[in-house]
């Protein structure tokens, strides 16, 4: 089985390679890539059954054993993520199909989307730290193409931005890997945590931790490093829009919570606490610009930055619990910030604009869009029963547990902005006096809800069926803060 972890990464990599050669037939380009994307979902979900009940599993490329040669592991919290990026990927390609115009499709669209899902994958199952900085990169140079794809004079001017704050992120990142790789001697990340237990250096070791630290939070846009976001996100496509609002964050997210939890677990008093004041200025201010803003897709982006905040705010509190809600809430985050990035999409494809006071009234006509939005905002927000409310439940409860009432009291104030944010979009776009012109009430609807109502259908099942899910989510956590398997897993002692 093991090497089925290849799948996932070799698949939309080299099918991505074969798309190139059609270039000129959008329509050979969508079977293949919708084919490809269907059967990585597919082998996303056998790959996390056999770990769950099998336990981890490893893959040595070219044979070579640990620490020496390159591995990739596929533990409970990897191979969720795979899963989420494969059904994110699934689903924002079919919008794809629907929304890209045939002039965007003809310029490498759907070989560069394929190379951004390897870049992901590879990410979230490489055991090696220099691995991951390749795959980080094989992940940006995609999404570089892909943010300014369409070369519209907006998209060209922020894009720039983000290549550059990438750009510096990926220099501090390579620095980062010499000095962990200077004081231990090694760059794979089960023997690293072995290495930096015995060593005494806690400044030192801090002094890296801080950096590896501000390079994924650059990455994951963490306060104070997240003002390059909402700009970005707002250029591109909603399909692309919802492709990076559900995944590229959470990737900077997912090596922060591996790295400290596995690494820099030496002196959790400095660097998780450190975590925890980060995620409460993340959540605050994130959230402050959301209610600021009166466009449907820049309220979506700076909304992306807040509910980055609750993620990191589960490993800042350090329990089985809190990185339990935090992993849930990863979760949650990926399907319904697609999902309301894809329903940004289908009214702009109706009205022609984003700007919520160019809009109103489309309840009247788009009945269906308009509820199905609702379900998935009120979810964002927080409320029962759906998924997004047992994920802060969980971090809320804890909180309170360790007595942090500060940081508890600002992510219920967050968690009321959020709900205000999005009623305002509600209100705005879909109450009040229809503004549609005749010929845009009757847009037919369906192809572009039918790839969005999986979305739903996961947040509600989430919610309702949130005893077992949380009862894996504390599983996964537990595995993360006991890693001895991992390693054990990896260097097979």
């Amino acid at each position: 089985m093991n090497n089925l972890l290849l799948v996932p990464v070799l698949a939309p990599f080299l099918i991505g390679t074969i798309l190139i050669l059609f270039k000129s037939y959008p329509t050979v380009q969508r079977w293949i890539s919708a084919v490809t994307a269907l059967v990585m979902l597919g082998f996303s979900f056998y790959i996390t059954y056999v770990v769950y009940v099998d336990g981890i599993q490893t893959v040595e490329l070219g044979g070579w054993a640990p620490p020496f040669g390159i591995v990739l592991v596929a533990d409970l919290f990897a191979s969720l993520m795979v899963i989420l990026s494969s059904i994110v990927g699934v689903v924002c390609l079919f919008f794809a199909f629907q929304t890209i115009s045939k002039e965007r499709e003809k310029f490498y669209f759907y070989p560069f989307y394929m190379y951004l899902l390897a870049g992901v994958h590879g990410a979230f199952l490489t055991g090696d730290l220099f691995n991951l900085f390749v795959f980080f990169e094989v992940m940006l140079i995609a999404s570089y193409i892909l943010i300014v794809h369409g070369g519209t004079k907006y998209q060209l001017r922020e894009s720039f931005k983000y290549v550059v704050i990438n750009v510096f992120a990926s220099i501090f990142f390579i620095v980062g890997i010499a000095y962990i790789y200077g004081i231990t001697g090694t760059l794979n990340m089960a023997d690293i945590a072995v290495r930096v237990a015995e060593i005494e250096q806690t400044g030192v070791l801090n002094a890296i931790a801080v950096l590896f630290l501000v390079v994924f939070g650059m990455k994951g846009a963490l306060f104070p490093l997240y003002f390059w976001l909402p700009n970005s996100y707002f250029g591109p496509p909603s399909a692309i829009a919802a492709l990076f609002g559900g995944l590229l964050t959470k990737v900077g997210i997912y090596a922060i919570i591996r790295t400290f939890t596995l690494i820099f677990v030496h002196d959790p008093g400095f660097t998780h606490n450190l975590i925890l004041i980060l995620a409460g200025g993340t959540m605050f201010f994130g959230v402050l610009g959301a209610v600021a803003q009166f466009d449907f897709k820049r309220i979506l982006s700076f909304h992306i930055i807040s509910q980055v905040g609750y993620m990191a705010l589960g490993l800042g509190l350090y329990s089985q619990l809190a990185i339990a809600g935090a992993i849930y809430y990863i979760a949650h985050h990926i399907i319904v910030k697609s999902a309301l990035f894809l329903f940004c999409g289908a009214t702009e494809k109706i009205t022609g604009t984003t700007d919520l006071k160019k809009m109103s009234g489309l309840l009247k006509s788009y009945p269906v869009l308009g509820w199905l939005f609702l379900v998935s905002a009120i979810s964002l927000a927080g409320i029962p029963p759906l998924s997004g409310f047992f994920s802060k439940f969980a971090l809320i409860l804890n909180g309170i547990e360790q007595e942090r009432y500060f940081i508890v009291f600002i992510s219920l104030i967050v968690g009321l902005l959020t709900l205000f944010s999005m009623m305002k979009i509600f209100i705005y776009v879909f109450w009040g006096e229809e503004s549609l012109e005749e010929k845009d009430k009757n847009k037919p609807i369906m192809p572009l809800l039918a790839p969005i109502l999986p979305l739903v259908a996961l947040t509600i099942i989430l919610g309702i069926g949130a005893e077992p899910i949380f009862a894996f989510s504390m599983e996964v956590a537990n595995q993360l803060l006991e890693p001895s398997e991992y390693i054990n897993s990896v260097l097979k002692e």
